[in-house]
């Protein structure tokens, strides 16, 4: 597909699935402008680059659609001093994101393929900022902790507790609630003793599987 045309579906992208539909942080919609998300998939689907909607990538996992990706980011309030944690490296789309948003990002993925493929591409696109590890997720990296803000590209039936443990007071954790098959996409917001949450939108994401998610399988 001819860059031409690929730039032509990033605006509408850029246009009416994100600003359209609410997506306003200046800050975001500039790195989703700047990252090419072709990048990030499998060639055969280089046509569907800039479509609003989940693309398949290897070990069974998936490129979130943009305007998913673009509403995590801007509930998590970046302002360039942060460090984050993502749980769910995957193709390493919203690792990069992250990356142009924040001071520092550490990135865990339970599948060393894909953490692989996603660190070779980082690293060609200049992203040095960035640590990915091959772990349990749901346990968090607590060599690294604490963290200014936490995401979690997979879905879990609760907020896993080391997660929580490892966010900053005043920090925020934004991560996909409910069953396997039917989430609602929260930001948790640590304040006080009672976390604030606010919920943002339906959603239908991959299990977060481990100790403290759901089973393999």
């Amino acid at each position: 597909m001819p860059d031409s045309s690929l730039q032509r579906d990033k605006q509408i992208m850029l246009r009416q699935h994100l600003k359209a539909r609410g997506i306003s942080d200046p800050r975001v919609i500039d790195a989703m402008a700047r990252i090419p998300r072709e990048r990030f998939i499998d060639e055969s689907l280089r046509a569907e680059a800039y479509a609003d909607r989940a693309l398949g990538i290897a070990c069974g996992q998936t490129i979130s659609q943009p305007y998913i990706v673009a509403l995590m980011t801007q509930a998590l309030a970046l302002r360039g001093d942060e460090r984050v944690l993502e749980i769910g490296t995957g193709s390493g789309y919203q690792t990069a994101i992250l990356a142009e948003l924040a001071r520092e990002v550490v990135s865990i993925e339970r599948y060393e393929a894909l953490s692989q493929q996603a660190a070779r591409r980082l690293a060609e696109m200049g992203y040095d900022r960035v640590k990915l590890i091959v772990a349990d997720g749901t346990l968090g990296w607590p060599a690294g902790a604490p963290y200014d803000r936490i995401l979690v590209a997979a879905a879990a039936a609760s907020a896993p507790q080391h997660l929580l443990e490892q966010l900053v007071p005043g920090g925020i954790l934004v991560i996909p609630l409910g069953g396997r098959d039917q989430q609602m996409l929260q930001a948790i917001h640590r304040v006080g003793d009672e976390p604030r949450i606010e919920p943002l939108s339906p959603c239908r994401f991959v299990p977060l599987v481990g100790e403290e998610g759901w089973p393999e399988g």
